[in-house]
């Protein structure tokens, strides 16, 4: 059903303001350039999401697009340990969105190149090129107005190759600092060709947070992906994480929540090679003014390939939780599971 006029002006007008808040980054490689732009038009065609959105009538997406940001009262437990400090990781910290490379480890790894998405971005010639903002653009067969958003406006990530078996966790860790902060990054992660990886996450990030992840799995390649998200209660956030799997590859990614006052994780996978493998899963607990939301699309375009969706929720009180999962199977997509 289409919506009426009064309120398809009002998104749009509503892209143009998020837009207009963050200008993209100057100073960019040409293809980066045209990525963005193409972006934003998606968003301006989309408008920014509204309660009366099918993809967003469980979720309330207001507090995700105002202007300014919602303020977030930040978390500090002196005896807290954050989740995975104690693996052996390769950390790359940011605080209130910005990258600290005073606080992060050295990037040089075996098997590994990473690098800051301001540098690949500026490169005239780049393998991020086929993959920023390529992945979010065929997961637009339903509408993902904030992750087009990302993909036009994300300063800050990193772009990471894995060639081969990487010897130790990439460890993205999110410090939250300023209240008001408001922030958006963007990964973009190829994994070669019989090459294999892990990565951690875990965090807060901001008082709002739009985080997307871009990822290719080569033939024979796999990608772990395990997520922490707390322990702000304030917060804000939404990710989407696009997967495109090749031959015999393999896609495990699994989340935890714990406090958020309104949390959206998109996942969309899609199998482009045969006998490939997707596991994805989650759990959240929650109490009071806590709203969580997974939002899950696999396609299947390969023959004799498995997904799986696992997603857990325990809440108490008032809180909310909410699961919108959907399976496409194409023609010639035979003997799936």
């Amino acid at each position: 059903m289409a919506l009426p006029a009064s309120v398809r002006s009002a998104k749009v007008e509503a892209a143009e303001a998020l837009l207009a808040a963050r200008p993209a980054p100057s100073g960019e490689g040409k293809w980066a350039r045209e990525a963005r732009a193409a972006a934003a038009e998606r968003l301006r065609a989309m408008g920014a999401p509204v309660r009366r959105d099918e993809y967003w009538k469980y979720t309330d997406p207001a507090n995700l697009t105002v202007l300014p940001a919602p303020a977030a009262a930040t978390f500090h437990d002196p005896d807290d340990t954050p989740p995975f400090d104690a693996a052996d990781g390769l950390k790359l910290v940011f605080v209130d969105g910005t990258y600290r490379p005073d606080l992060s480890d050295d990037l040089a790894m075996e098997n590994v190149e990473i690098m800051p998405l301001t540098e690949a971005m500026a490169a005239d010639i780049h393998w991020a090129k086929d993959l920023y903002g390529v992945l979010e653009a065929r997961g637009q067969y339903v509408d993902r107005p904030l992750a087009a958003l990302n993909t036009a406006v994300a300063a800050e990530g990193f772009a990471i190759r894995v060639t081969g078996a990487a010897p130790r966790p990439i460890h993205f860790r999110y410090w939250h600092e300023a209240e008001d902060s408001d922030a958006v990054l963007h990964h973009v992660v190829r994994v070669e060709a019989g090459a294999s990886a892990t990565i951690l996450e875990n965090g807060p990030a901001a008082a709002r947070f739009n985080k997307q992840i871009e990822i290719d799995v080569a033939d024979g390649g796999s990608l772990n992906h395990i997520r922490a998200q707390g322990r702000d209660h304030e917060r804000r956030a939404f990710s989407a994480m696009f997967t495109r799997l090749g031959q015999e590859s393999a896609y495990k990614s699994f989340t935890l929540t714990v406090n958020g006052r309104l949390t959206r994780n998109e996942q969309i996978v899609e199998f482009t090679g045969d006998d490939a493998l997707a596991h994805v899963a989650g759990a959240c607990i929650g109490d009071g003014d806590f709203h969580h939301d997974d939002t899950v699309f696999i396609t299947h375009d390969a023959e004799r390939c498995e997904s799986r969706q696992v997603y857990k929720k325990v809440l108490r009180g008032s809180a909310k939780g909410v699961f919108q999962g959907k399976i496409l199977v194409k023609e010639g997509a035979q003997k799936t599971d």
